[in-house]
């Protein structure tokens, strides 16, 4: 009766420096990096980014409540183009009145279009008397607005609220 290692030891077994032992390692990795090459340039032209930008007019009031309101259009670089509605409300320690005239914003992180709309988590410190300006970055999700703007009215405050832009 032979023994576990007497039959070990009968069985021929490919030495560990043996070229087909090394290559086949080098094989797989090759073959794994070939498929991710030829898989990456199509996820990422499929999910590329787009150059999007928002004019606006808004005006608004606010006492203890913030509340804004008004419109403008939101183009984008792959040609991508419509009219919305935006909104700001909030509150805080806010008091004014406001109006922003050729309001101009521009969006990161988007893939089209409709991404654009929906409600942004606004915090801003504001101050202006006659003639103001006004810069805001706000968040929604993996996109973000950073509006910036001129206008007239006065305003002193904190406030905190949402953004809405809507069709």
């Amino acid at each position: 009766m032979r023994t576990a290692t007497e039959n070990t030891a009968k069985t021929p077994v490919a030495p560990v420096h043996s070229p087909s032992f090394r290559l086949r390692p080098r094989r797989l990795l090759l073959g794994a990096l070939l498929l991710a090459a030829i898989a990456v340039p199509g996820a990422a032209s499929a999910r590329g980014s787009v150059d999007c930008k928002l004019k606006f007019n808004m005006s608004g009031w606010s006492v203890f409540y913030k509340t804004s309101s008004g419109n403008g259009t939101i183009s984008c670089s792959n040609g991508q183009s419509m009219s919305v509605r935006i909104s700001a409300k909030g509150g805080g320690l806010s008091f004014g009145k406001s109006r922003i005239v050729n309001g101009t914003g521009e969006f990161s992180g988007v893939h089209n279009i409709g991404e654009t709309l929906g409600s942004y988590a606004t915090a801003e410190a504001h101050a202006g008397a006659a003639k103001s300006s006004k810069a805001q970055v706000m968040t929604k999700g993996e996109v973000s607005l950073a509006l910036a703007g001129t206008g007239e009215g006065w305003d002193i405050g904190v406030a905190f609220g949402k953004f809405t832009i809507s069709r």
